[in-house]
């Protein structure tokens, strides 16, 4: 395997702190060579999130789900802190497992992924407040005034957001791909006030947390990215806090959007952070080494456009193995998107990543 290796600069104005730069990326890079001329299992020792973090960013995460918990083979992957620095809960804080019915909340579930990561000292993200799916009937079918349907809104996210004081992402996919406001019970009840109220309850509830926006298919340009653009720019007119885009990243594999680095640094310039928070790409099965190889150009794409933007923090898998996939429930005859296979191997697409961030 060929791995191009060319000198980074460093922007620091005194000589002793370029020579500390070049010797830290120096040997991430000579690590990197080393693991990556082997196979993909070779490169079991290299630790993701310590790399990120090396590299400045805040963490390498991925998503779990309590079910998968009890596989042990799976959980001395996930408890190991320094692979996984961060940890997202994919179901079990979202509205239907947080408050079934109107003002009954029960975190039971949500708490055993928090203590989790907690335990391991690996940092949470709260997902999610607002989304249009996975809602209690009582919410998508309750027939509310719009006075009523803010003040429900308003106290579940403060509920939510004040019992896991964590990174949220506050609203969930609220635009379609032509960048209009998706119709759901909220938009349709209330506009895009619901929206504001979500944020600004969120921050009421926990002044330090970090609130984001999340959905798909906005990593690369186009008219669903501007429209997250505007909305950013209109609520922070407003006075609304907002302080990160996600980019959720479920890709196909060789058809990733032009542009990603370019993209993440428009949303930067906005003055929010950047978080790649579900990555995965996914392929028609059955897996051939031809998709696999092009699988692991992708991967190493996605984290070297975050690497190389300062402003975006961190990347989450959307679990990290075939095995939890949430593809091949969703996406008749696709999978396969996930760095490690269904036995837990590392797959090539691992040594994506890890060139993603060497390069």
């Amino acid at each position: 395997m060929v791995v191009r290796v060319r000198l980074i600069y460093c922007n620091l104005r005194d000589i002793i702190g370029l020579t500390m730069c070049y010797l830290s990326r120096l040997a991430i890079l000579l690590s990197t060579i080393s693991l990556a001329a082997a196979a993909p299992q070779a490169v079991a020792a290299t630790e993701l999130n310590a790399i990120a973090q090396q590299l400045g960013k805040l963490y390498f995460g991925t998503a779990t789900d309590n079910p998968e918990l009890t596989d042990a083979a799976y959980t001395a992957i996930l408890n190991d802190r320094n692979m996984f620095g961060q940890i997202t809960a994919a179901n079990s804080m979202k509205w239907d497992a947080t408050e079934p019915a109107r003002g009954q909340f029960t975190f039971a579930a949500g708490d055993v992924i928090a203590n989790l990561a907690k335990t391991n000292g690996q940092l949470l993200r709260g997902h999610n407040c607002v989304w249009h799916q996975q809602l209690p009937s009582w919410v998508s079918n309750g027939g509310f005034s719009k006075a009523d349907l803010l003040s429900i809104v308003g106290t579940h996210c403060g509920t939510l957001v004040g019992h896991f004081k964590v990174a949220w992402d506050v609203v969930n996919e609220i635009f379609n791909d032509d960048g209009t406001i998706r119709q759901d019970v909220f938009s349709q009840t209330t506009g895009m006030d619901f929206i504001a109220t979500a944020f600004r309850a969120a921050r009421a509830a926990d002044p330090n947390a970090k609130l984001y926006a999340n959905d798909f298919n906005i990593e690369g340009p186009g008219v669903k990215a501007t429209a997250y653009q505007n909305l950013i720019r209109t609520l922070k007119s407003q006075g609304v806090p907002i302080d990160g885009i996600g980019m959720q990243s479920h890709f196909i594999v060789g058809e990733l959007p032009a542009n990603i680095k370019q993209n993440i640094q428009d949303f930067v310039n906005l003055g929010v952070e950047v978080a790649i928070t579900e990555l995965d790409v996914r392929m028609t099965l059955p897996a051939t080494a031809a998709l696999l190889a092009q699988q692991e150009k992708d991967y190493q794409t996605v984290i070297q456009a975050c690497n190389e933007v300062p402003g975006c923090i961190g990347v989450t898998l959307w679990d990290f193995t075939d095995k939890f996939s949430w593809v091949p429930g969703t996406f008749a005859g696709q999978g396969a998107a996930c760095p490690w296979d269904e036995n837990l191997a590392l797959k090539p697409a691992f040594t994506g990543i890890v060139n993603g961030f060497s390069s």
